[in-house]
């Protein structure tokens, strides 16, 4: 019999979700509300620039290896990938005039160097910690990453109950203490703590286990995958499209159905609507791979809820963030590809975001990524792609973004501050008037054009009460053949996880508890023909329909 199986949501998670569903034998079909595909990953083209709209780092490419080998393919085949060097340029707000900023360029495998010429002794210590990092993420990769957390039992692990004393500490350590204990330069300890951001927290939010983020960025290294993260999200919707995969998009979730038997609920269907008209699409297995809030609280009948309205009033959405694409008129060579401006003040600028008491900080730290140093063909010649991302509350009050200028005041004073702040701390006075380009996204964009609980940027902060099996879980409690993927539920944010994410999706499935990763099907252990990269555009009338 014909097995059917429904994707909402066409971002990452959802696509690589649906490839590997019909690799399982099924017929699939996704539904993206947007008129493209992408979700977060989505790319913005205009005046001759690509803009990525969200992420732009390419870290744990052994993830992004492994789910093109389940596909029959490789990431050398389909991805054109350049390591960055420096890794990344950090600045610290200077305290007198402009161009005056602390500047530190990260170059992977030579941090040892770097630490030790600002502080005596901290290049060994750096050693320990990044050994220490290096165990960490193996042990993540071995007994986290890759478990349903289907059962409790998933902690009787053996290697998990040896481990249990070190994972103790560091979970009950806060990775700001954990690295205030070893290293007193404060440009360091940032240096260490800002990847506490990449997860949608504070250094002092964050346990000590995700120092293990350190081990991606200062040894295993960064790349970029040339022509922006677009090709990305078009190299997964081959892997879709070589499976027959359909997508819809412009076409909305409106509802999940289901049926009950025995007592108990299955999917039947979803419901969706576009273009002035509803259908229902059936299906035996419906991967919900949007926004969790958003999928348990507006598509799920209220008495089969796993996560309710009440249980998200006790959660954490992260930050949200005030995004600035900017297109500027000649080069800007005092940025590198990725730059991190840091506030002298790093307490406050998190609190301010995070706090009790929630409010847009003045000054704040923010991060910027220029792809055309790496990469001319996302702009036009003699001219720089700036995309400046700025943590801010996950408030949609404070606005949505606009065109040159014509978003909301509060989005549109933070993109003003934001390169002002560039401008003055990295040395380039005349910034404001090269300007071309420019766009502003704020948090009520996210709610509106993602679904994103409470607007926020990357999803549910990955606190101690809100990583591992604490996470939104990969499947209903109450409905059978309701599964879920992305960001918001296990393993977690950014693009390997929403991967990783998918592939538990089939894992749940098949009823594997294993902590192991799947395995290719053995017709694509040693694929006969790899095509090349420029072989495979996206087929828009194969993909979309």
């Amino acid at each position: 019999m014909t097995r059917r199986a429904v994707v909402i949501g066409a971002g990452i998670a959802g696509l690589a979700g649906a490839a590997l569903l019909a690799r399982e034998g099924y017929v699939v079909e996704v539904v993206e509300q947007q008129d493209a595909v992408g979700g977060r990953a989505a790319t913005w083209r205009h005046a001759g620039f690509t803009f990525d709209l969200g992420p732009s780092w390419y870290l744990m490419p052994e993830v992004f290896d492994h789910f093109f080998r389940l596909c029959g393919t490789s990431a050398a085949a389909e991805l054109d990938l350049v390591a960055l060097d420096p890794a990344y340029r950090v600045l610290r707000e200077p305290s007198s005039g402009p161009g005056t900023a602390e500047a530190l360029d990260v170059r992977t495998g030579h941090a040892r160097e770097l630490f030790e010429a600002r502080e005596p002794g901290a290049g060994e210590r750096l050693d320990a910690y990044l050994a220490s990092a290096g165990e960490t993420y193996d042990l993540a990769v071995r007994e986290f990453l890759y478990r349903t957390w289907a059962s409790p039992s998933a902690l009787l692990d053996a290697e998990l109950l040896r481990r249990a004393p070190t994972l103790a500490r560091l979970l009950g350590t806060s990775l700001e203490r954990f690295i205030g204990r070893r290293f007193s330069d404060p440009l360091l300890r940032q240096v260490l703590g800002y990847p506490a951001v990449f997860l949608g927290t504070a250094p002092d939010r964050a346990p000590a286990l995700y120092h293990l983020m350190s081990h991606a960025d200062l040894t295993t290294g960064v790349l970029y995958p040339r022509g922006g993260f677009g090709t990305v999200i078009d190299a997964v919707a081959r892997c879709a499209r070589r499976t027959g995969v359909v997508v819809h998009t412009s076409t909305q979730a409106t509802g999940i159905c289901t049926r009950t038997s025995n007592g108990r609920a299955h999917v039947t269907g979803v419901e969706v609507a576009a273009g002035g008209r509803s259908w229902v699409i059936p299906a035996d297995v419906v991967l919900g791979a949007g926004d969790l809030h958003d999928l348990e609280t507006r598509l799920v009948p209220a008495p089969l809820r796993t996560y309710p309205e009440r249980w998200w009033r006790r959660r954490d959405p992260g930050p949200g963030a005030v995004l600035v694409h900017l297109g500027v008129r000649g080069r800007v060579p005092q940025l590198t590809h990725h730059t991190m401006f840091f506030t002298r003040d790093w307490r406050t600028n998190f609190d301010a975001i995070l706090g009790p008491r929630p409010r847009v900080p003045s000054p704040a730290s923010m991060y910027v990524c220029a792809p055309s140093r790496t990469d001319p063909g996302v702009a036009p010649p003699d001219h720089e792609n700036l995309f400046v991302l700025v943590p801010v509350p996950a408030q949609t009050a404070i606005g949505s973004g606009g065109l040159d200028g014509g978003g909301d005041p509060v989005v549109e004073q933070v993109a003003d501050e934001a390169i002002a702040a560039i401008s003055r701390w990295a040395g380039v006075p005349d910034l404001a008037s090269r300007i071309v380009v420019r766009r502003t996204v704020g948090p009520a964009d996210f709610a509106r054009d993602l679904s994103s609980w409470s607007g926020g940027a990357l999803g549910p902060a990955h606190t101690l009460r809100q990583s591992a099996m604490l996470r939104g879980r990969n499947a209903s409690a109450h409905v059978d053949g309701l599964l879920y993927a992305g960001g918001s539920t296990i393993p977690g944010i950014g693009l390997p996880m929403c991967l990783i994410s998918a592939e538990l999706a089939v894992k749940r499935l098949r009823g594997d508890a294993s902590p192991h990763p799947l395995e290719p099907h053995p017709h694509e252990q040693h694929p006969l023909e790899l095509h090349p990269r420029e072989q495979h555009p996206l087929d828009q009338r194969a993909v979309i329909a």
